[in-house]
């Protein structure tokens, strides 16, 4: 039989019945939903799911303080190594070849973070704190590790609802990209076609431009070093040639287990007592409209850029500025062929796409000086 002693231990740290906990079980089978019917995300989604559920169960002992779930919390959230190890995927699974035969792109990828800083002010306004207003703002920044990174130094006591978000507006991009970019450009404007370049970025460059990139944004802005560092680290990698089985451990086998590790870790903070406020509610509009307003703020652009250059910039690139990639540019690509069938603006997207991961993260580390890194 167990003894007392031992039923205290398990009863530790862990949830009792209530109908919040029930819902948040609710809110995990919408997860599930998302993530296998409907293939939104399903990496990150189905282990938030997970974690989501495991954390609502009552007498869970996977949330007690030495529980599984709050230990990978601890390993791998609450010192930040998770969304870095995944920035290292992404570096390694990224094409900086389209912004570089167009550097000017990468004035579209800052203007895509414009719905980050004005979403942060409008969150001030509705009485949220600095750092958490910050990170409400980063959620617009469509870049999922980002906004764990700067949500888990800044407040991470919002760390589920702003994970949720971000995620599952990532998901959401074919669907909100779109309406945005035909109601911003007319049909004359869609249907610009826009000639590929004809230089060719030698070996030498592409090595050289992430190794520029760590020095250049970590002298500028020292906060965004970790994202940054981690993202080139990754891209150097792949560039470089020479070390082939760390790019594929570090986009594949690394990337996969930390993506299953951090999902039940930000799953596990979506307990129904702390996660049903009307706080959350907020989070979750401000997070979409921080999305909308990085759309518009990138076409916006593309059409100054347009305009500038008489009429040779398809101003549909500009809601790739966004740091969803490659998906935006994807989505952008579609848009275009919806106008005009032959109209091929994948890598001229791809350029500001890729721009826009940089720019997300340089975002990111601006926020966290701002707020001095949440001291």
């Amino acid at each position: 039989m167990i003894d007392q002693e031992t039923i205290g231990l398990l009863m530790k740290g862990v949830n009792a019945v209530s109908w919040q906990s029930l819902v948040m079980i609710g809110v995990s089978f919408v997860l599930f939903y998302l993530a296998i019917a409907k293939d939104y995300e399903p990496l990150l989604l189905l282990p938030i799911g997970a974690g989501c559920l495991l954390a609502n169960l009552p007498l869970s002992p996977l949330v007690a303080d030495d529980g599984m779930l709050q230990s990978l919390y601890n390993m791998g959230v609450g010192n930040e190594m998770f969304p870095l190890l995944i920035f290292i995927g992404i570096g390694a699974l990224t094409d900086f070849g389209p912004l570089l035969e167009n550097p000017k792109f990468v004035l579209l990828g800052a203007a895509g973070q414009f719905g980050i800083f004005l979403t942060l002010l409008l969150a001030l306004l509705l009485g949220f704190t600095q750092n958490e207003a910050a990170s409400i703002g980063i959620i617009g920044a469509i870049d999922g590790p980002t906004s764990i990174y700067v949500s888990g130094i800044l407040a991470p006591h919002m760390l589920g609802p702003i994970t949720v978000a971000a995620y599952s507006y990532m998901s959401l991009v074919p669907i909100i990209l779109p309406p945005v970019i035909r109601f911003l450009t007319t049909k004359e404007e869609r249907l610009i076609r826009m000639p590929y370049s004809s230089r060719k970025i030698s070996r030498r460059t592409r090595i050289i431009f992430p190794i520029v990139v760590i020095a250049m944004v970590g002298t500028l802005v020292p906060f965004a070093t970790p994202l940054i560092g981690m993202l080139m680290l990754g891209n150097l990698m792949k560039e470089s040639g020479v070390v082939e089985r760390l790019t594929k451990a570090s986009s594949n086998e690394i990337a996969n287990a930390v993506t299953l590790f951090l999902g039940l870790a930000i799953g596990s903070t979506m307990v129904g007592e702390d996660f049903l406020k009307s706080s959350t509610l907020f989070i979750l509009i401000l997070g979409l409209l921080a999305f909308a307003l990085d759309g518009c703020a990138g076409v916006i652009f593309a059409k100054i850029l347009n305009w500038i250059s008489g009429g040779k910039v398809n101003p549909i690139i500009g809601a790739a500025g966004i740091s969803a990639f490659p998906m935006a540019a994807r989505v952008c690509q579609r848009v275009a062929q919806e106008e005009d069938f032959e109209n091929f603006l994948l890598m001229h997207a791809m350029g500001a796409n890729a721009a826009g991961q940089v720019a997300s993260v340089v975002a990111g580390g601006v926020l966290l000086a701002l707020m001095g890194a949440g001291g």
